[in-house]
């Protein structure tokens, strides 16, 4: 009798330098190597490595962030040759570029892939996009990291429900968790980034770009009752000048105002948010899931959001958070008074009910267990 042939899973992704795809790439790295489940990351390389071998993962250095048709072709030679030398049994493709590439050496080798459409990709022009976009439909199963995205793929590309995977991104509800804040950590925190703690902290985390609705905030703080806040904008990579577009907008509110905008690194952002009386998110284009909310809702923040997107999913308006309509300051305004008159206790009833939505549907250890239970679906039925 032949000896059983070992389970070999691969993760495709242009590079490794940060963001949430490639975040969520070392969790199922991490969650695989808890299984048991012998498995490999291919990308150009990033400073996240080191993440990789640290868990004794291998990663495999290969050019698959590029767009140039014929270095694709090249790629899908390259992949091909990696996964017979490994021993492939699925590979799991995260972007389009590699897509095609993975598409072409997996179907030539009759090996299994699965894709992740981690957002809405550009649709203009259609001729040339939506073609380029579908081959991340083409794989065994799409995983949808949202409702948002599964209703996205089924209308614009025709993706029949069966095939699709609804598997939301998490937070890490051990990072992101208030009974790892202590309150000295918090005062160096404030002291570090000059932060006023003697009156209401409104947040808005994310880089500094029009579609995240920092203006939007701006207004809403004009019209609010309550003037008396302090309102920080955490985040780094300003589009063309957009952050002196901001800090002439500062300029125009109360003195009773305070705005601070800074970025930090990401192990300090639970104290970013434990230091949030309210978080915003007042998103101008929707977002595919809103990881932002949900790691803000893990330290039972009150989260107001743009109602779309995502957001909708994460929040259950007027019980874990709530949702206000896009682009309108007016009603932002109303909502951030509203939550800043509340009592303490109802305050935190809010936050304990986001906490727990997040713990039960949204947590990193649960994206892990279906995006791992659907690998061992099709490597079990290969």
């Amino acid at each position: 009798m032949s000896e059983k042939k070992e389970k070999v899973v691969i993760q495709v992704l242009p590079a490794l330098n940060q963001g949430g795809v490639e975040r969520g790439t070392i969790e199922i790295a991490e969650a695989l190597q808890k299984e048991g489940i012998k498995n490999y990351v291919i990308s150009a390389g990033g400073k996240m490595v080191g993440e990789l071998t640290r868990l004794g993962v291998t990663h495999i250095t290969l050019p698959v962030n590029t767009k140039n048709p014929i270095s694709m072709l090249l790629n899908s030679y390259r992949l091909e040759k990696v996964f017979k030398e490994v021993g492939a049994s699925l590979v799991h493709v995260r972007s389009r570029a590699p897509a095609w590439s993975v598409k072409w050496a997996a179907n030539r080798m009759k090996i299994p892939f699965v894709t992740t459409f981690h957002g809405r990709y550009g649709l203009k022009p259609e001729v040339f996009k939506k073609p380029y976009n579908r081959v991340m439909t083409k794989g065994k199963f799409v995983i949808a990291v949202s409702a948002f995205i599964q209703n996205h793929l089924m209308k614009e590309y025709l993706v029949p429900d069966q095939k699709i995977r609804l598997i939301p991104r998490g937070a890490d509800i051990n990072k992101f968790n208030m009974s790892a804040v202590s309150a000295g950590m918090l005062q160096d925190f404030a002291k570090e980034y000059a932060i006023p703690t003697d009156k209401p902290i409104i947040t808005l985390v994310g880089r500094l770009s029009r579609i995240k609705g920092h203006d939007v905030v701006l207004e809403a703080l004009q019209q609010m009752q309550e003037k008396e806040v302090t309102l920080l904008f955490v985040g780094g990579n300003p589009k063309a000048g957009y952050d002196v577009e901001l800090k002439q907008k500062i300029a125009n509110l109360s003195d009773k105002t305070t705005v601070k905008i800074f970025a930090v690194p990401g192990d300090k952002m639970p104290l970013v948010y434990a230091l949030s009386d309210i978080c915003v998110q007042p998103t101008l284009v929707p977002e595919s899931f809103g990881r932002g909310i949900a790691e803000a809702q893990a330290m039972g923040r009150i989260v107001v959001a743009s109602n779309h997107g995502g957001a909708c999913e994460l929040i259950s308006n007027n019980r874990t958070g709530f949702l206000t309509p896009v682009g309108d300051a007016r009603v932002l305004a109303s909502v951030l008074d509203t939550v800043l008159a509340m009592s303490p206790a109802e305050r935190q009833n809010i936050g304990l009910a986001a906490q727990e939505s997040v713990r039960t549907n949204f947590s990193i250890q649960k994206m892990c267990d279906r995006t791992v239970a659907l690998y061992k679906e099709i490597l079990n039925n290969d």
